[in-house]
């Protein structure tokens, strides 16, 4: 007697579950691994990636390719989570956290075809790097930060390693102490967002510049404009919410008038109400004055006469980044400006940068905050700039915040891997073979290097391997001379926590990959997937 079959899913869902599904699962992994490869270190590709609408975005840095790839495969999916989180937390070395977790599963993916449970691998995993991490806090070097010329070279070190994979590597040198006095011009928090970026077409790499306060392309400005005096000494700022211009009424009022003085004197009002305004802001003895609204031509030429300087539709950013820089408060009102609302700085002045006219405070009193203008050609050029300083900008804070540093260039992980090694041949089992293939996998950042700058990475490998079995932890792979060097002594210097973070987002990923052993997809149901018609709002014809 036949069994009915029995329906437990919605018709047509997917599932997939068992060993093919896992090894399917790592194979996903391995094409997005594959994506971001030719990536790693200072003789890495860049990516062009085009979006659906047309915009080309030309890339070197991880996580950037990760967000711009529309991944859809679930599994795959950890991978871009994890180069996010790594960018989120550290700023760089999101490559080497991709490739890490794709070359864990590679390797491991021999021995869940031979049939070995996953559990076992993932406590192998688990094992390797805890020790990996124990080995890291054992090595990293601490720097002294009493020494303040010693910290900043460090700063500058690892700043420059970060650079070096980036498409700015030739000018490292100049951008390195751009950004380490920019982060050194923060308070104790570091907050991200009080340096701000501008870029601005046209002129050399060289010509960047790092403003110690705040500097804002000019807004768009009215007649008169041109009258009010561009530069000042020891100036007042007032901060504004306001527009100050005329308002044609639309709000459907009707004003019934019988002669043509009646009319005259609501005239009369508007005027009024707007001279009022601008008559406190003068009393209030600001010499600039910044609004988030426009500020109209009246209002502009009034300034004008009185010589001081004023900027409509300021950006919201920059206002704020202004307030924090100058002292002062935004007001919403002009009836209240006193001393204490103003903002102040030394000097105030207008100039030309390339194209653009920028305004720009500095001498801020309380000013804990910087603006880099960065100049150069193509706007790519200049986006792909602005991502490498934030990856620099990155490691210089976590670097402040965590003094301990380790080798560069492929040295830490072939340490980790010689002593995963050693441990592998003190443990009996299965386990035996799983930690060595974790250690297997941790040489792939040293042969990737080399095989992206085109060198024979067996070789490099070999005498690198010899290194470090006399105990010469800190050799890694030498890009200038193709061949190994001493990466600690050649200044390649990272902050160990890049390390530790990208470790433990890799061997998670691999982890959480492993688990899986079934997938279960529910059909889109029939609508999904169409736009949504478009409906036929106020008289759209039929």
């Amino acid at each position: 007697m036949m069994q009915p079959q029995i329906l437990l899913l919605k018709e047509g869902t997917d599932n997939s579950q068992g060993k093919p599904q896992l090894v399917s699962n790592i194979n996903a992994c391995q094409s997005v691994v594959d994506a971001v490869r030719t990536t790693l270190g200072p003789r890495g590709m860049d990516k062009l990636i085009v979006d659906n609408n047309g915009k080309a975005t030309i890339s070197n840095d991880g996580a950037t390719i990760m967000k711009l790839l529309d991944i859809v495969h679930p599994a795959a999916k950890t991978l871009v989570d994890i180069a996010k989180s790594q960018d989120a937390e550290v700023g760089d070395g999101t490559t080497s956290v991709v490739l890490l977790a794709g070359e864990f599963l590679k390797q491991l993916k021999q021995f869940v075809e031979e049939g070995v449970h996953p559990r076992i691998i993932i406590k192998a995993v688990r094992k390797s790097l805890q020790l990996c991490l124990q080995k890291i806090s054992e090595l990293s070097v601490k720097i002294n930060k009493s020494n303040v010329a010693e910290h900043r070279s460090l700063l500058e070190k690892c700043a420059a390693t970060a650079m070096s994979s980036k498409l700015i590597h030739q000018q490292k040198g100049f951008f390195s102490k751009m950004v380490v006095d920019a982060v050194l011009s923060l308070d104790e928090l570091l907050p991200l967002n009080m340096i701000g970026i501008k870029k601005v077409a046209g002129g050399a790499l060289e010509d960047s510049e790092l403003v110690a306060g705040v500097a804002f392309k000019k807004t768009f400005s009215y007649a008169g404009f041109e009258m009010q005096p561009k530069t000042y000494k020891n100036c007042k700022i007032a901060l504004l919410n306001i527009e100050l211009e005329l308002k044609a009424e639309r709000d459907n009022a009707e004003i019934r008038v019988d002669s043509v003085k009646e009319y005259q004197k609501i005239v009369d009002a508007e005027w009024q109400i707007l001279y009022d305004k601008l008559a406190k802001i003068h009393e209030s003895g600001a010499n600039v004055v910044l609004s988030k609204l426009p500020i109209g031509d009246v209002a502009t030429q009034y300034f004008a006469d009185r010589d001081m300087f004023c900027a409509g539709r300021v950006p919201d950013e920059d206002l704020k980044r202004t307030m924090k820089a100058c002292g002062g408060a935004v007001m919403t009102t002009a009836h209240d400006l006193k001393d204490s609302a103003l903002g102040n700085c030394e000097a105030f002045i207008e100039r030309q940068v390339g194209g653009e006219r920028f305004n720009i405070f500095t001498g801020c009193p309380n000013a804990r905050t910087c603006t880099l203008i960065l100049r150069g050609g193509a706007e790519q050029f200049l986006e792909e700039t602005e991502r490498s300083l934030h990856d620099a900008i990155m490691i210089v804070r976590r670097t402040i915040k965590n003094d301990a540093v380790v080798a560069g260039g492929g040295a830490i992980e072939m340490e980790l891997s010689k002593i995963l090694r050693d441990y592998s041949r003190t443990i009996a089992g299965k386990e035996q073979l799983l930690v060595g293939a974790i250690a297997k996998a941790l040489e792939i950042i040293p042969r990737q290097l080399c095989d992206n700058a085109g060198f024979d990475a067996t070789n490099i490998l070999n005498k690198l391997r010899q290194k470090h079995a006399q105990g010469n932890c800190w050799y890694g792979v030498d890009i200038n001379k193709e061949d190994i060097s001493d990466n600690y002594e050649a200044c390649v210097w990272e902050p160990a926590i890049i390390k530790i973070n990208a470790l433990t987002a890799a061997s998670e990923a691999a982890c959480l990959i492993l688990s899986v052993d079934e997938t279960i997809k529910n059909p889109k149901s029939a609508g999904e997937g169409q736009m949504p018609a478009r409906g036929r709002g106020m008289g759209r014809p039929m």
